[in-house]
């Protein structure tokens, strides 16, 4: 080969390195707002569960049972404000607390139940899309050349969200509520 061709093979490929660089970038930036997107979503999921368990024990609490009412009311709280900063932590009490409900329970309408297996099921959901993403994110990432060639490498890795949600247990219809 004559140095002409190893000239322009090598800018052949530089130019297809450049190319993916910047396709990878693209990518990346697409999963970091998907990231922060689900986040946002993932996060009003919570509020929400937390406030409708909060609402139940305040405005049921004779029905639950006082102490049922005290634990709920203050899973709920922690959970909406955790005061050590652990929301995964906080979180799991709040699911521990809700999925010791019995499913039907007098003096509490079913649509209240309802709403709140619900809003249960709409958080599980949106955490699995949140970790979904966080999961696209590290595996693009932690890739040998984007590692190799530093992409990304200022900001921090996402964090995966694990609680025990019970997504295995929802029922077919996402209505119904759970004990």
């Amino acid at each position: 080969m004559t140095p002409d061709a190893w000239l322009l093979l090598a800018l052949g490929v530089v130019a297809l390195l450049l190319a993916w660089t910047a396709w990878t970038l693209t990518r990346l930036r697409r999963l970091e707002t998907r990231v922060a997107r689900a986040w946002t979503v993932l996060d009003g999921r919570l509020r929400q569960r937390a406030a409708l368990a909060a609402d139940l024990a305040s405005d049921h609490s004779a029905a639950l049972g006082e102490d049922r009412a005290t634990r709920l009311k203050a899973a709920a709280h922690d959970a909406h404000d955790p005061l050590a900063g652990d929301r995964e932590l906080a979180e799991n009490a709040l699911g521990r607390e809700l999925r010791a409900l019995p499913r039907e329970v007098p003096g509490i309408p079913p649509a209240c139940l309802a709403a709140l297996a619900e809003a249960d099921a709409r958080m599980a959901l949106a955490r699995r899309f949140y970790n979904d993403a966080v999961r696209d994110t590290h595996l693009l990432r932690l890739r040998r050349l984007p590692r190799l060639l530093r992409l990304h490498a200022d900001r921090p890795l996402p964090r995966f969200f694990d609680v025990e949600d019970g997504l295995d247990a929802v029922p077919a219809a996402a209505g119904t509520p759970r004990g």
